[in-house]
Formats: structure tokens, C-alpha cells, sequence
């Protein structure tokens, strides 16, 4: 189902969500992820300033995937 994203505490809300329903402690997800464990910390948490390339690492890892669509193509 796709969700949209308009600030980091949405990012790290999905983030939780997809990483509790696969049954990862926070510590497995940064581990297989390649990131630390304060940085997955951070990230749920919805720091702004997270970096964007460990951001997609953490999403790819869980499987999720990111669509940004440049204005006038956004569905109604």
C-alpha cells in the first residue's frame, strides 16, 4: 500500500512499522542494513537531517521502495 511522505517523523513511522512487522529488533535492521544502531535510533525518531544515502539503504533493506513525482504527474 502506498503511503505518502511529507516529513521525516513519516519516513520514521514507516520505517518502525515495516521494520516491526518483519520481526526486526532495531539492532538486527541496522546490522543487515550496513548502518549503526543510533542512526536507525535517529531515523524512527524522524530526525531531519538524516543522510539521504543510509535512508535508502534502511528502506531498501526492508523491501520498501521510493516514487517521487515531479509536479503535474501526481494522481488525483
Amino acid at each position: 500500500m502506498a503511503k505518502r511522505v511529507k516529513n521525516p517523523a513519516d519516513i520514521g513511522a514507516l520505517v518502525r512499522s515495516a521494520r516491526k512487522e518483519q520481526n526486526l529488533r532495531q539492532d538486527e535492521l541496522a546490522g543487515v542494513s550496513g548502518v549503526g544502531l543510533r542512526f536507525i535510533v535517529d531515523l524512527e525518531a524522524g530526525k531531519p537531517t538524516a543522510q539521504i544515502g543510509k535512508v535508502l539503504q534502511v528502506l531498501q533493506t526492508l523491501g520498501c521502495s521510493i516514487d517521487i513525482l515531479a509536479p503535474g504527474e501526481r494522481k488525483k
